[in-house]
């Protein structure tokens, strides 16, 4: 098996990422992060700061019940230092970034306000964490997580890594309220069945690796090498706790598709990387097309413009996973476009910015 599978740490890739100035405005996001540590009490630091190095890097999920307490739960502290979080995310992303965030968060809490579960998700219902001590020239990050968001940041001088990421809404818009109009994940949606859509019927067969949502090929069997269905993340492959995960790569190679399917992909990426400040966004736009010839697109499910389905994008340099889902809260039983979730990962030691740790520096 080709040793570009591996998501992370094990036998991997080296030498795909390398320091280097990503223009990263990193002046402003320490002193939005000391705006932050100005307002706490000591008790509230010592809850919200982590060794550069912690295994909490890895303890982010997408329930929308709180299952492991690390950091600061937005919704019970101050509003004016939840604030200051934010601003931490607005200084650290792209503006089109930020708006993805807030929509997610706030979508969330439109979901808590029609199932009358604000209590349990409203768009505080995120936890906040602080990996090293700001600065401009040493490592450190963030890392924000809680229900269809998950946010994991390193920083080190003018370079950012931000993945893994997860991003998900149930429903995808809100139609009512005070956010009314709010939008989340369409585009990642119509440029993907637009691909498929694109190719000839010979790929579009080959790359259709399953095709129903939920085929009995792919029943758990708490196999991790081979499960393709499981109720929690349904088709995704690479979800929280799967760092490790070995992800075999399928469907059809991107280098043979024509220059229009190509920009489709790059196109399909830039959304997934929407929270990267525009330099750094570009840099890693150019290396994900460097890796054409590397690079796979698979497919699960109908392609017809009302089927739902999945599809992944998947590199030695980034993996992107899109999956139409059941409903939890809404009632349908069935995948729906309505509830979607995604994830966004950099194999080969790009996630937690690992490739360019220092040895002390390195996860557990």
């Amino acid at each position: 098996m080709s040793l570009s599978n591996f998501i992370y740490a094990g036998n991997i890739i080296t030498n795909l990422f390398h320091k280097q100035d990503e223009d990263v405005p990193i002046q402003k996001i320490v002193e939005s992060v000391e705006s932050v540590l100005q307002k706490l009490t000591l008790e509230q630091k010592v809850r919200l700061e982590y060794p550069v190095n912690a295994q909490e890097w890895r303890g982010w999920s997408n329930p929308e019940i709180l299952l492991r307490p690390f950091g600061l739960r937005l919704e019970e502290i101050d509003e004016s230092i939840a604030k200051s979080i934010l601003a931490v995310i607005e200084s650290t992303f792209s503006p089109e970034g930020y708006q993805k965030a807030l929509a997610a968060m706030r979508i969330n809490g439109f979901l808590g306000d029609i199932c009358q579960v604000p209590s349990i998700m409203n768009k505080y219902s995120y936890n906040f964490l602080l990996f090293g001590t700001p600065s401009v020239g040493e490592p450190w990050g963030w890392s924000l997580y809680g229900h269809h968001l998950c946010l994991n940041v390193f920083l080190h001088g003018t370079q950012i890594f931000i993945t893994p990421t997860f991003t998900g809404a149930e429903p995808n818009e809100i139609d009512e309220g005070e956010y009314a109009g709010t939008q989340i994940l369409h585009k990642e949606g119509d440029l993907g069945l637009k691909l498929m859509q694109s190719l000839s019927e010979t790929l579009q067969k080959k790359a259709q690796i399953y095709k129903l949502l939920h085929d009995p090929e792919m029943l758990q069997t708490g196999d991790l090498t081979k499960d393709r269905w499981n109720q929690d993340d349904q088709r995704h492959v690479c979800g929280a706790f799967r760092d490790n995960r070995i992800v075999p790569y399928e469907g059809i190679s991107v280098g043979k598709l024509n220059e229009e399917q190509k920009q489709l992909i790059l196109d399909i990426v830039e959304q997934f990387t929407l929270y990267l400040p525009r330099t750094s966004r570009d840099l890693r736009l150019k290396q994900v097309e460097s890796h054409f010839d590397e690079t796979y697109f698979s497919w699960i499910g109908g392609y017809g413009d009302e089927d739902a389905f999945y599809y992944r994008i998947q590199s030695p340099v980034i993996i992107v996973e899109f999956d139409h889902h059941s409903g939890v809260f809404l009632d349908n039983k069935e995948p729906a476009k309505f509830h979607t979730h995604t994830i966004l990962r950099t194999p080969n030691a790009g996630d937690y910015g690992s490739a360019i740790r220092r040895p002390q520096d390195r996860l557990p």
